[in-house]
């Protein structure tokens, strides 16, 4: 007689929270070394504007938030909640994190642009945190990024873009900005005439 196999049941985000919490008492949690087997999906959703929804209702604890996305994991296009033992997946909207600030050291090619998330990650754009600007191809809105870890990206919010779109300056017929020695561009310099 076949015997059906048991499906694991999903966690729930109480779980995720306590062994996760467990995991970062040592210290930044080792997501990148974390492979566990896939658990199926928790109904947790990141809107765009960088809010973290839990069963359709906003997650108002801020180290919860924080706690989830330094377990976060991108693989293949989707988004994970990892700790050694589980991985279930979760929605997003458009990228995970919303950068809120940034601080501009330094001149020309030697500026370095340090942003702020949301989560409380910092990071210098330059060659291995790259900023890359989308645009609305019926608009033509830009939608400025940075990359923050591991395929995890923050979407730079208006003001603090507007601000870095003060710090740019032209350079091989492109509109951008440097940081880390590396030219970001924004927009054709022929745009803006």
């Amino acid at each position: 007689m076949a015997q059906n196999p048991v499906k694991p049941e999903v966690p729930s985000a109480e779980g995720l929270a306590a062994a996760a919490g467990q995991a970062a008492r040592k210290g930044p949690p080792p997501v990148h070394l974390w492979n566990p087997d896939y658990c199926g999906d928790l109904d947790i959703e990141i809107r765009r504007d960088g809010l973290w929804f839990y069963l359709g209702t906003p997650i108002g604890r801020e180290p919860l938030v924080r706690l989830f996305a330094s377990i976060l994991k991108r693989e293949e296009g989707k988004y994970y909640l990892v700790t050694p033992v589980e991985k279930v997946g979760i929605r997003v909207q458009d990228v995970p994190f919303i950068a809120v600030d940034a601080e501009a050291t330094g001149v020309g090619a030697g500026q370095e642009l340090t942003f702020s998330t949301n989560v409380g990650d910092t990071v210098t754009a330059g060659s291995e945190n790259p900023i890359r600007v989308e645009r609305d191809p019926l608009t033509g809105e830009p939608s400025p990024y940075v990359h923050v870890r591991r395929g995890l990206e923050a979407r730079i919010d208006r003001k603090t873009f507007y601000r870095l779109v003060d710090l740019g300056v032209h350079r091989d017929g492109w509109f951008g900005i440097w940081s880390g020695g590396q030219f970001f561009p924004i927009i054709p310099s022929a745009e803006l005439s």
